[in-house]
């Protein structure tokens, strides 16, 4: 039988009317119907520069996904948070309060500002290395997610909420952030949110290293399986070197997408794998990359979200169904359920 793929879905981008992408009902409708397709996960981009002349502006996606959260019952909510500008701490509450009103759907797409036009919207520290400060918040935000332990003390008697000899100080330093206390937040229900990481072949092998050290989901930019094939085997390894469970890392290949709703090829989102035509040649063409590549699974950047959804979750979800390579329904509850990733013991 197949190996089934993970797929996963962009919302941010192009196709969005002004109106509308300031309103929670268009973004929750399209969550919902994301759902409907039984994707693995949605993601919501961010950045602290200012808008394009011709955007209305930008909701914060951890927000927008905390307001989707009662609304859906199985599908992950990715949000990326930039680490430039974002203190752990907050970055860290911010998730696992999102893992908490989810039920364990929480994920983190993580991102650095990379133009010094960002920093003065937030009054921060300049332009990093790209791989330094998400390596080190994303370090230092795993710590304080686990600076609780699973169990909890609830006494009527006494009113007490927790033992604090369950608590664990944290006592983190690094170059651009220093963490000194515990959480405030209790345990994430998945133990930790699962972090995701945009790589590019052509990124530096710092990034790869941190890739392979870090993230449990790799979104990887690849142009020919080829590539794809040889770029999974180095990340499976780089993560073995690391002391990690290769098994536990889930590499997906973003492929911009146009199937009817945009404009043709010119409006395709960034990405090495690009593709304009019906679903089901495009169910064909994932079906080979995942045979000849061995990547779990891909993460589509449509041309227009409200417009390409539709067409992924009413065809293309079924033609991959056809070829017996996507899940029927959902089958847990939690993204780390969906991904076969398995809950880090406390």
């Amino acid at each position: 039988m197949p190996r089934e793929l993970h797929l996963s879905i962009a919302l941010d981008g192009t196709g969005h009317r002004p109106a509308e992408s300031l309103a929670a009902a268009h973004w929750t409708d399209l969550i919902g119907l994301a759902e409907q397709g039984t994707l693995d996960f949605v993601t919501v981009g961010d950045s602290p520069a200012p808008p394009h002349d011709d955007s209305a502006g930008r909701l914060d996606p951890v927000a927008v996904l905390a307001r989707a959260a009662p609304l859906t019952t199985r599908i992950g909510l990715v949000p990326t948070v930039t680490t430039t500008h974002t203190e752990p701490f907050r970055t860290s509450t911010a998730l696992a309060t999102l893992d908490h009103v989810s039920e364990g759907r929480a994920g983190w797409l993580v991102d650095v500002s990379s133009t010094e036009a960002e920093a003065p919207a937030v009054g921060g520290r300049g332009v990093a290395p790209a791989a330094e400060p998400w390596a080190e918040a994303a370090d230092a935000a795993v710590r304080l997610w686990e600076s609780w332990e699973d169990a909890e003390t609830r006494d009527g008697a006494t009113g007490r909420f927790i033992d604090r000899e369950r608590l664990h100080h944290i006592d983190f330093e690094g170059p651009h952030f220093s963490v000194r206390s515990p959480s405030n937040v209790p345990r994430p229900p998945q133990g930790r949110p699962p972090i995701a990481v945009a790589l590019d072949v052509h990124d530096s092998d710092g990034q790869w290293e941190l890739a392979a050290s870090h993230a449990d989901v790799v979104l990887l930019d690849a142009d020919q399986p080829s590539t794809a094939w040889l770029a999974r085997a180095a990340l499976l390894r780089r993560a073995a070197e690391a002391g990690r469970d290769p098994e536990a890392l889930r590499v997906l290949v973003r492929a911009a997408v146009d199937l009817g709703g945009g404009t043709g090829p010119g409006a395709l989102p960034p990405a090495e794998l690009r593709f304009t035509g019906a679903a089901a040649d495009l169910a064909g063409l994932l079906a080979d990359w995942h045979e000849t590549t061995g990547v779990d699974g891909f993460h589509l950047f449509p041309t227009s979200a409200p417009a390409d959804l539709p067409a992924v979750v009413h065809d293309l979800v079924p033609a991959l169904r056809e070829r017996s390579l996507f899940r029927a329904d959902y089958t847990g509850r939690t993204l780390r359920d969906h991904l076969g990733l398995p809950r880090p013991a406390g």
